[in-house]
């Protein structure tokens, strides 16, 4: 089977787009997908969004995402404007897009600076639906990894986020603790693991060691994640700025049950066409 993908990038996430609304064939298999995110077999990746046919004429299409180890996961907020910019090429006169996932229905829209800003949902607290294994819920949990005790925060934004704040992300140990979190047994279906600093009202550094990837440029909905973390503590604003070693995203949300906003941008890298 011969696909033809677009090579992405959003704040640094590297990601491969590939269109089957029309040919509408089978996602590819793990290893096929991990031999595509390999650069020394394929493009390369950190996530790939295989996009489908809408289901429903009250979305524009639908799209699928896997991880660079083959495993599918239920969002991409950097995948997700990357999509969206597909999109738009194909069609400048629309602005606005509703998508279809397994992390529910999103919105993105192309804004006049050629950003794309994206709903994301609301936050999901409920350690049962995120999830993570918990008596009871709780902005504060405590985790015991490698001898050492974290308190943490999670949270999911379509996908399971576990986020520690650190006093610097530089010096933070994504490498070390980030598989260890991110497989530990409260996690049942494995987590993101952010690593944030609130620099002031308006800013937060985050390193993300992403659940199937490891530590990536940037992540949206990391991002995401750990913006209503520290919002939940009253660190920031309701819009903040999210620097990542990949590039920045903005986070905006009005707190409860609101829904939350991710801005920022979507560049093709390149685009061709491989034999899976």
């Amino acid at each position: 089977m011969r696909i033809h993908y677009l090579k992405m990038q959003g704040a640094g996430n590297q990601i491969v787009v590939v269109d089957q609304r029309q040919d509408n064939r089978p996602t590819p298999t793990p290893d096929q997908i991990r031999r595509l995110s390999n650069p020394a077999t394929g493009p390369g990746f950190d996530q790939l969004m295989w996009v489908g046919p809408a289901e429903n004429g009250a979305v524009t299409a639908s799209y699928r995402v896997f991880n660079a180890d083959g495993s599918e996961v239920e969002q991409c907020g950097n995948g997700v404007r990357c999509v969206a910019w597909m999109l738009a090429r194909e069609d400048a006169g629309q602005q606005s897009f509703r998508f279809d996932s397994l992390g529910g229905r999103i919105e993105a829209r192309i804004l006049d600076d050629g950003r794309i800003t994206v709903s994301m949902g609301a936050p999901v607290m409920d350690p049962a639906r995120i999830p993570f294994v918990a008596e009871v819920q709780s902005d504060r949990y405590t985790l015991a990894v490698a001898g050492r005790t974290l308190e943490i925060a999670v949270v999911s934004m379509g996908n399971p986020h576990c986020v520690i704040e650190v006093p610097d992300v530089a010096a933070a140990d994504v490498g070390g603790l980030g598989p260890l979190i991110e497989r530990d047994p409260h996690f049942p279906a494995r987590t993101n693991v952010g690593f944030m600093h609130v620099r002031d009202r308006t800013a937060i550094d985050l390193r993300v060691y992403e659940r199937g990837v490891g530590e990536t440029g940037a992540c949206g909905t990391g991002a995401c994640a750990a913006f209503v973390v520290a919002r939940r503590r009253g660190l920031v604003d309701d819009q903040a700025t999210v620097h990542l070693p990949g590039g920045q995203l903005v986070v905006s949300w009005r707190g409860d049950a609101e829904t939350v906003w991710l801005t920022g941008d979507a560049e093709l890298l390149s685009e061709g066409s491989i034999d899976i």
